[in-house]
């Protein structure tokens, strides 16, 4: 089958070869690049009669695209690999490619090249590559005692969409953000600026990829079940909010007394005492996303 059309640089300065060779070339302000690769496979990461090709394009580039933002970096470009079976559609594969243009539209990023090969299942890999600022890298394990904890973007939404899925709804604005998540880009970049000492982004679920943090930076994390509700919206279980993966927000840990941001919800604070509690208690049975053992909330 041929290969996508990939959008080429376009007016993007920093894209100083596109597609076209055997590699892009990319200018580097201040020479250090950021980057991290996920890896879609259809039936497991998403469902081609939940999401069209254009949603699947969307959501790859944004998994991709958040990582880049939790370093606080900003995203410059995406290399993608696709493996596709002989029955799947051009015309998916063309929406496929406008998802993923659209996407990185939102942060000034572009697809700068990719692979296209013959495979029995649906598998989608993009890499992105970005600019650090400044402040940047802004690793997991840089959380200190003391430092408070907040959040920026959306909690369960696309876990909740799932479920709506599987039973049968076909719209609205849960389901909507399974197929199609908002992470906040900016952010990512604004917290280091700010200072955070640590940040991830919910990707495996909030308890999850707290404890990622946590466990990195060999810390504890309280946080507070009712401020965390302000950012899971009605029609959100708990579980969801606190396991369910994919929404992408923000979490990160900033030192105690910075000029707090009214975009930043504050959901807890770092102690000496390592795991994750909610309210001061454990919670049972929402660990989010297992990559080898099982899906998660958000994942079908």
């Amino acid at each position: 089958m041929p290969g996508p059309v990939l959008p080429g640089p376009g007016a993007d300065a920093r894209v100083l070869l596109g597609p076209g060779d055997d590699g892009a070339v990319l200018g580097v302000a201040g020479g250090r690049v950021v980057a991290s690769t996920d890896v879609l496979v259809d039936g497991g990461h998403f469902r081609r009669d939940y999401s069209s090709g254009y949603d699947v394009g969307r959501k790859a580039a944004a998994q991709n695209l958040a990582d880049i933002a939790a370093m606080g970096g900003r995203a410059t470009a995406l290399l993608v690999g696709l493996a596709a079976p002989d029955e799947l559609a051009v015309s998916w594969v063309e929406r496929l490619t406008d998802g993923l243009r659209d996407e990185c539209a939102h942060v000034g990023a572009s697809v700068v090249g990719g692979d296209v090969v013959r495979s029995p299942t649906l598998v989608i890999a993009v890499t992105a590559l970005g600019e650090l600022t400044e402040r940047g890298p802004v690793t997991r394990s840089g959380a200190r005692p003391g430092d408070l904890v907040g959040v920026v973007g959306r909690l369960g939404h696309a876990a909740a969409g799932l479920r709506l899925l599987r039973a049968g709804e076909r719209a609205g604005e849960l389901v909507d953000a399974h197929r199609r998540p908002e992470p906040p880009y900016e952010r990512g970049p604004q917290l280091a600026v700010l200072g955070a000492h640590a940040m991830i982004d919910v990707s495996d679920g909030l308890l999850a990829d707290v404890g990622h943090l946590a466990t990195a930076s060999g810390v504890g994390v309280d946080l507070d079940r009712a401020a965390l509700r302000t950012l899971a919206a009605a029609g959100v279980t708990d579980e969801e909010m606190l396991a369910g993966g994919d929404d992408h927000a923000l979490v990160a840990a900033l030192p105690a007394g910075t000029a707090w941001p009214e975009w930043l919800t504050l959901v807890g604070r770092v102690g000496t005492a390592l795991g994750v509690l909610v309210d001061g208690a454990e919670v049972a049975g929402a660990g989010g996303h297992e990559h080898f053992t099982g899906g998660s909330a958000a994942t079908d």
